[in-house]
């Protein structure tokens, strides 16, 4: 009879496992369809192709390498970690198939570099940013996520991101502001004397849709790190996470709504979009531990912040067309610094050590990559092509073509 309750939690665990990390697999899609509707429409087969380019080979380079770094027999406390070899075959103490711990995690590395594909759209070369998307995925990813869910160094001081507010998307808007500081505006967002010029998306239902089916693979992101559901304790923790998930969601939302009203009188789509997503990315930092109204209350932060943080790098000339950088970097730094407010095993002084750790090293290392890339096959396309899109550039297929004028004519 024991043992058949071990098989049957083991068995509920793994089963948990993989449906939430369909959920997350889910999101590519969802960033899919937001940065596809947030780009010109010239520009959409080309941001397609990366996104389903970046999530193959952040799954192959991941199951080659990255999962090896991150997790293979690693020492705790490190900051090198042990280069081990092949996934391996779950203990008979588990308390689920390692396997579906693999595919969990593989689809976290895609989220990760899924960021940095809209930051650095409508004026990056594909090829460029696939050779990245092997660096990233294979390497940098993996070393920064063994210093905490690894049993890292940050593991051993305490440092919390419980669901990857730092670990994921603070890593891929670091990487992102590397990419974008190297590549430059897009031609036409600024103005000589400071001005900055909207570009408008080409599909406001695409990215709307992109952001709902964001904010329903969020709940296999944050339920799923609770790790375990085969016991009454486990299933409760998981309820209150995704209950305060969605509740930081919502309140992202209005408060983006609010705060546009206030600013410029009017109910800025994108905003809206962007504040859900903020809200989303702050309680991923730690969605177990607060109340339902705390959450409310840290979505509603996040969702404010975001829509200051657009705008001031639009001031600094930081073109991020998506406003992938903000929603992720700077509300993913904000959950971080949040979490002591309902978490007592963490503190302010931790995490802002592991904060500046993760981000520093992606930061660093992700500018080296993208130097070297510059230097030598080059990272941004020639004005002309910029000018004609990057579908016809890079793909040879237009999005809309009904909406193309026939060439040569």
């Amino acid at each position: 009879m024991e043992n058949s309750i071990i098989e049957l939690k083991f068995s509920l665990n793994t089963f948990y496992f993989l449906i939430s990390g369909v959920l997350v697999m889910w999101m590519a899609a969802g960033f899919a369809m937001l940065e596809a509707g947030l780009v010109r429409s010239k520009n959409t087969t080309e941001i397609l192709t990366k996104n389903i380019a970046l999530y193959a080979i952040a799954c192959t380079m991941f199951l080659l390498v990255g999962y090896n770094i991150m997790y293979v027999d690693n020492t705790a406390g490190g900051i090198v970690p042990n280069f081990g070899a092949l996934i391996g075959s779950a203990a008979d103490d588990a308390t689920h198939a390692l396997e579906a711990d693999f595919f969990f995690q593989v689809v976290f590395v895609a989220t990760a570099m899924s960021i940095v594909s809209g930051a650095v759209a409508e004026r990056m070369k594909l090829w460029a940013f696939l050779a990245f998307t092997v660096v990233l995925t294979g390497l940098i990813y993996p070393i920064e996520g063994f210093w905490t869910w690894g049993g890292g160094f940050l593991s051993e001081m305490g440092f919390v991101d419980f669901a990857g507010s730092a670990i994921v998307h603070g890593a891929g808007a670091a990487a992102a502001l590397a990419g974008v500081l190297l590549l430059g505006a897009r031609r036409g967002k600024y103005g000589k004397n400071g001005e900055v010029y909207p570009i408008p998306g080409s599909n406001m239902p695409l990215a709307t849709l992109g952001t709902f089916i964001l904010w329903m693979g969020w709940f296999g992101f944050n339920g799923g790190s609770q790790l375990f559901i085969a016991d009454k304790a486990n299933a409760v923790a998981v309820s209150q996470i995704l209950v305060n998930t969605n509740a930081a969601a919502a309140a992202g939302a209005i408060a983006a709504l609010l705060v546009c009203k206030v600013l410029w009188g009017k109910a800025d789509l994108t905003m809206i979009l962007n504040g859900a997503l903020a809200g989303l990315v702050v309680i991923t930092a730690e969605p177990a531990s607060p109340s339902p109204t705390l959450a409310v209350l840290l979505g509603a932060l996040g969702g404010s912040l975001v829509v200051f943080s657009i705008v001031f790098l639009d001031k600094a000339k930081i073109d991020d067309p998506v406003g992938a950088i903000s929603v992720h970097g700077t509300c993913g730094a904000l959950g971080i610094m949040l979490v002591p407010l309902s978490n007592g095993d963490a503190n302010f002084v931790t995490q802002l050590i592991g904060l500046v750790s993760i981000f520093a090293f992606v930061f660093i290392a992700s500018y080296i990559v993208w130097a070297i890339l510059k230097s030598t096959m080059g990272i941004r396309v020639g004005e002309e092509e910029e000018l004609s899109g990057m579908d016809q550039h890079d793909c040879g297929v237009d999005a809309y073509p009904e909406f193309v004028t026939v060439r040569g004519q």
